[in-house]
């Protein structure tokens, strides 16, 4: 394995300092940077400060005192890599073994990203569950979790906060939102999520003036807000599609959640009965459930889709299967605008404005300045003002016209947009942004972006590199 020959002795990592690149898209997942000086022209041989070989992942890095954190796969083992934040080399490597199966490309087995305290790396693997490393690459702590029930593989990355480490693990079956302690690994909390699954979307922060630190998660069908220290739920907006994978951003008091799912455009929406009635229409042998010939009836081609209509693959369909159904079948693929706060459920007055086209599938959105950046398969640029989500100027990136899993991410008057095929657009920002420099890096991209240290992180599918003027 190239990169284990890099290894060297770990220095002492000290704590990060504030407003660092310490989860998954940097502060509280904004993907903004208040650093400048960051270069708009780079490639695999341009403005390089150093590039290190890695195992493939589609995890971005975070950033601790002195130590970068990454993860990683090779052939059956799952890897935790520190790098030296000044050099690029290779700490340390800690390695595990793995073998629950495949994932639905081009999800694999190191796509969540890590999370630090500045000091230690915790880190989520779906194939195994939560990890925790001292700075010497010293495991502290192993939480196992799992196996889940999503085919397409779980995406929602770590936070440490406030002296816990927070794990989202949303699925077809058995959902929850996990709080450990970071020093020991034990559990803080532990709550059910029953109506949530393929849960992708990492959770963000947010401070009441009146206290009380909450953690906002979007996930099937509702945004929750979590009270940190206990996971009691706040208060929630059920107005969301059923799958949710980008990460929200938020302002001073508006957070902005973007969904969409298969299915569920403008314009696709049902009215689906509820199960009694179905029940008492096509359950002819009355055993309260629903055979693959007697959904049949009522679903069109349910005989051949059943295994994504039978959530727990039970072999018939019941109760919950057909509430997550008739849920599916009334949501709309939107980027709402939500008033933070309130107490229980908060749908009917929290909904501010929202945009229903040319969604993104992945990329998370990218809030800066007063205008709200969207970016979707095809290189489709949206630009939306922020207070009332009207398109003021959509387009498309004529050299990168590719799919796009990173999302974008922002500083020093920049905007930066890696598409699969590893072509990066700077954007001039504003309502009507244009394109300033396109960078070809000349392989794949899927990790998002990082800015931090008045320089540019771009992790391909083989390498990370440190770009700076």
């Amino acid at each position: 394995m190239r990169f284990l020959v890099l290894a060297l002795t770990a220095t002492l990592l000290q704590a990060a300092p504030g407003g660092e690149w310490d989860r998954f898209r940097g502060p509280n997942g904004s993907g903004v940077s208040a650093d400048t000086g960051i270069p708009a022209q780079f490639g695999p041989d341009k403005n390089v400060v150093w590039k290190t070989a890695l195992p493939e992942g589609n995890s971005s890095p975070v950033f601790g005192r002195n130590a970068i954190f990454l993860t990683g796969f090779e052939g059956q083992k799952l890897y935790t890599l520190a790098l030296d934040r000044k050099s690029g080399r290779v700490l340390w490597p800690r390695g595990r073994a793995h073998s629950r199966g495949h994932l639905r490309e081009p999800n694999n087995p190191a796509s969540p990203s890590a999370a630090t305290d500045g000091v230690n790396v915790f880190t989520f693997f779906q194939d195994f569950g939560l990890l925790a490393y001292g700075p010497d690459g010293n495991e502290l702590w192993r939480r196992e979790l799992g196996p889940f029930n999503n085919p397409m593989g779980l995406g929602a990355s770590p936070l440490y906060v406030n002296g816990k480490v927070i794990q989202v693990c949303d699925s077809e079956t058995e959902s929850f939102i996990l709080a450990v302690d970071a020093k020991s690994g034990k559990t803080v909390w532990r709550k059910e999520r029953p109506f949530s699954l393929r849960g992708f979307s990492t959770p963000i922060l947010w401070q009441p003036p009146e206290g009380g630190l909450q953690l906002l998660l979007a996930g099937s069908y509702e945004l929750k807000a979590y009270d940190v220290e206990s996971g009691d739920i706040v208060w929630y907006v059920r107005s969301l599609t059923w799958q949710l994978k980008p990460t929200p951003v938020m302002d001073e008091d508006t957070i902005y959640v973007l969904g969409w799912a298969g299915a569920a455009d403008l314009g696709q929406q049902e009215d689906v009965p509820p199960f009694e009635e179905i029940l008492a229409q096509v359950d002819a042998d009355g055993d309260n459930k629903l055979s693959p010939a007697e959904a049949g009836k009522v679903i069109r081609d349910a005989e051949k889709t059943f295994d994504s209509l039978d959530l727990d693959l039970s072999g018939w369909m019941e109760e919950r299967d057909w509430e997550h159904h008739r849920r599916k079948k009334s949501v709309v693929n939107a980027v709402q605008a939500i008033k933070l706060g309130g107490q229980g459920d908060m749908t009917e007055s929290a909904i501010r404005w929202r945009y229903y086209k040319t969604l993104p599938n992945v990329p998370s959105p990218l809030l800066f300045g007063d205008v709200l950046y969207l970016v979707k398969d095809g290189g489709i640029v949206t630009a939306l003002d922020k207070k009332t989500g009207e398109v003021t100027k959509q387009g498309r990136l004529r050299d990168a016209m590719d799919r796009y899993f990173a999302s974008p991410v922002a500083a020093d008057g920049k905007v930066f947009m890696a598409s699969e095929t590893g072509v990066v657009s700077v954007l001039n920002p504003g309502p009507q942004w244009d394109v300033v420099q396109v960078n070809d890096m000349g392989e794949e991209i899927w990790a998002t972006p990082v800015i931090t240290d008045g320089r540019l992180y771009l992790r391909t599918k083989s390498a990370l590199y440190c770009f700076d003027e």
